[in-house]
């Protein structure tokens, strides 16, 4: 955990669902283990789950999978702070697709620590926060593009 919790960074969850029963088979993992590597993201908790066709919910630790379902991920147990309840995966297990596999993650953004500590200590507190869907980024780059090829016509 960050050196005091005065000094930590925003976190942030999310939920990648895959088909089928593998999560991913360790494409990603090792995009991971490069962010945490560089020290900009810290893994606080993270969970894998596989949902039956039957609806069947079974959950796992990173101790669980072997290292061709992960990839080289390979972060101590002893070091994740297990943010998530048992009812908070429960309820993200409720948005995976029967026969599907999900990862579940809760990370701590290192590289914005510094800032918010500042913002702490200035007496400012987050009040709103979102994120733009990539999809509409790549679309308004589009939009713009177009109606920039259409002026120099």
């Amino acid at each position: 955990m960050a050196d005091s919790l005065d000094e930590l960074g925003p976190v942030d969850w999310l939920v990648v669902e895959f088909p089928g029963p593998n999560f991913g088979e360790g494409q990603i993992a090792p995009f991971l283990d490069d962010l945490v590597k560089r020290e900009l993201i810290r893994v606080l908790d993270m969970v894998f789950l596989r949902k039956a066709e039957d609806g069947t919910l079974e959950t796992a630790e990173i101790s669980d999978l072997d290292e061709s379902q992960l990839g080289e991920v390979r972060m101590a147990e002893a070091e994740l702070a297990m943010v998530l309840s048992e009812q908070d995966v429960m309820d993200l297990a409720e948005t995976i697709a029967p026969g599907h596999s999900a990862a579940v993650l809760v990370w701590e953004n290192q590289w914005a620590a510094p800032f918010g500590a500042a913002v702490r200590k200035a007496g400012g507190q987050l009040v709103a926060s979102g994120r733009i869907p990539t999809q509409a980024v790549i679309a308004a780059f589009q939009a713009d593009s177009d109606a920039e090829a259409q002026t120099q016509e």
